[in-house]
């Protein structure tokens, strides 16, 4: 899923925050960066807000098997002990994966 949709998500979910956290408690509401945050670190204040965000660390053998699903590199599962294989896996493949969940929608991008 692009980064695109996901900073819709995290916009729409926020604004709904905001909007919700000003007339309930007549505050300032968190920024955006606390608010994920809080997301991310809080599973109480995840539900109530109803965005879940989590994020992992890929392993070499994900992450090479993401170069050939989606970039069509071949032989690179299998073969990471050499070392220009794992060099390339290294280099251009995403490190991270980050689920988000917001109204029964389930996305999963890579950084």
């Amino acid at each position: 899923m692009s980064k695109e949709r996901y900073n819709q998500i995290i916009d729409e979910a926020y604004e709904s925050y905001r909007e919700k956290n000003h007339i309930l408690y007549k505050d300032t509401a968190w920024t955006k960066e606390e608010f994920i945050n809080k997301c991310k670190t809080d599973p109480e204040f995840s539900e109530k807000w109803g965005l879940k965000i989590q994020e992992r660390e890929l392993s070499l053998e994900e992450r090479a098997k993401w170069l050939q699903d989606n970039k069509g590199y071949d032989l690179l599962v299998g073969n990471l002990e050499h070392d220009h294989i794992r060099e390339v896996v290294e280099d251009e493949a995403p490190t991270k994966l980050i689920t988000t969940k917001y109204q029964n929608e389930t996305i999963e991008s890579y950084e």
